[in-house]
């Protein structure tokens, strides 16, 4: 997962609480808002950022768990109908920001140096390939097309290509589950009688996964709603759990990337950022497919992995950016560097656990033009109070540790509820992710 400048999350490293952590019982809150265009004018100069160690107590340390600045909440919420909170940066501010790559951007510096800014320790090498992503808005149990001239089906138990005839009348094909035979798929089209089955050249059907491909055209999916996407390469009928037809978008990692450059990151920004970021998202999908997590796919299509929009989203600008780092990958020790990113750092990153996306203050990322940089919100404490009902009524909030970088003492690391009932600990991100707000480097100011 990631978080990016349209929409968007890398997995978030979360320290697992000793102390029980109540499950909460509010609706779902959007963990991540969009962050909006920046602000084309130029940057003259960028919001300077406290010393280090500012708004640290004397005797707490810079680093590791730092005691919390806050002064006790009580005064400040218990007879408030609300919680207002200030806080810095949008994502969970691991590894590359993307408005401080463009803040780098327009600074002068060039990609290859934003990314060894935000990855130290990495170097650059090339990788290319296939890339297999799950198309999850497609949850239906069969994977149907419009039909395009010249378009092939492939078995995947042997490899073995057929061709579709062309008739003037078919209007899609589709893959679907035989009944009764796990393991075969039948290929079907349609026409103004409806759906037929059509008996592949020396077997009735397929006997491994589908592939159809169209050579040097795109194939139109149709999904169960009726809405049509557009896809470079092929369209995979995979046997997932449960023995359901999964569709999975295979194509080349380059074709891949102009269909997520322009979700993740603005395509007006300058071309380093631009460029920054398809490094940044090609290197983090050859990470994930490196895991295996799943035999049928390397990745999904969404936050949880990486947002992708297939062939509808690309622009001229991101295909530029995409095209001129053609098999760049950040790498660490010979493999692909897990480079995480999110929107804003707020002028300091987070460590990710690894030697390469480790904390340190970010002169890049709170320039004139980043709505992130810095924002507040409030809560109100029935909020709070449907969240957890075991508060009982909710007497006030408070950060009891932080992680000592940055202003405040750094991101919030454990948070406390008091209620008139029971009190209710959480980590910094679950504070984060239950109340929807754009990052865990807050402070409760009353």
């Amino acid at each position: 997962m990631s978080v990016s400048t349209n929409q968007r999350s890398t997995p978030v490293f979360r320290r697992a609480l000793s102390a029980v952590v109540l499950t909460p019982m509010l609706a779902v809150v959007p963990m991540f808002v969009a962050a909006g265009p920046a602000s084309a004018a130029p940057v003259r100069s960028s919001a300077a950022e406290p010393p280090d160690g500012a708004g640290l107590s004397a005797g707490h340390a810079t680093d590791g768990w730092a005691v919390a600045a806050d002064p006790p909440a009580d005064v400040r919420t218990a007879k408030r109908a609300s919680v207002t909170i200030r806080g810095r940066g949008f994502g969970h501010g691991i590894g590359m920001s993307q408005y401080g790559a463009e803040g780098a951007a327009r600074k002068g510096l060039g990609y290859r140096r934003i990314l060894r800014y935000y990855y130290p320790k990495t170097q650059l090498v090339k990788r290319r390939g296939l890339i297999r992503v799950h198309i999850t808005a497609d949850k239906g149990n069969s994977v149907v097309v419009r039909d395009v001239p010249k378009m092939r089906v492939r078995d995947g138990a042997d490899g073995k290509v057929f061709r579709l005839p062309a008739r003037k009348r078919i209007r899609r094909w589709r893959i679907v589950a035989v009944p009764k035979r796990p393991r075969r798929s039948a290929v079907q089209y349609l026409d103004g009688r409806g759906w037929h089955r059509w008996n592949l050249p020396g077997r009735t059907w397929l006997r491994g996964d589908g592939t159809l491909r169209a050579k040097g055209r795109a194939l139109r999916l149709i999904l169960p709603d009726g809405s049509v996407s557009a896809y470079r390469g092929g369209i995979r009928a995979a046997k997932g759990p449960g023995r359901r037809i999964e569709t999975v978008n295979v194509l080349l990692l380059q074709h891949y990337l102009k269909g997520v450059v322009p979700v993740e990151m603005p395509s007006f920004w300058s071309q380093p950022a631009l460029r920054a970021q398809s490094v940044a998202a090609r290197s983090y999908a050859l990470r994930l497919k490196a895991r295996g997590s799943h035999d049928d796919y390397d990745l999904c299509d969404t936050t949880s992995c990486q947002v992708y929009g297939g062939l509808a989203v690309e622009t001229k600008a991101t295909n530029t950016a995409v095209r001129a780092t053609s098999g760049t990958v950040v790498a660490y020790r010979g493999a692909a560097a897990l480079t995480m990113f999110s929107s804003s750092s707020g002028g300091w990153t987070a460590a990710g656990g690894v030697p390469y996306l480790r904390a340190h203050r970010d002169r890049y990322d709170r320039w004139p033009g980043n709505p992130m940089k810095s924002w507040t919100e409030q809560i109100s404490r029935s909020t709070f109070e449907r969240a957890y009902p075991s508060l009982g009524k909710l007497q006030s909030v408070r950060v009891t540790k932080r992680n000592g970088r940055g202003a405040w003492n750094g991101r919030a690391k454990r948070v406390l509820l008091r209620g008139t009932r029971a009190n209710v600990r959480l980590s910094g991100a679950d504070f984060r992710s239950v109340f929807g707000l754009r990052s865990d480097w807050i402070r409760i100011i009353r």
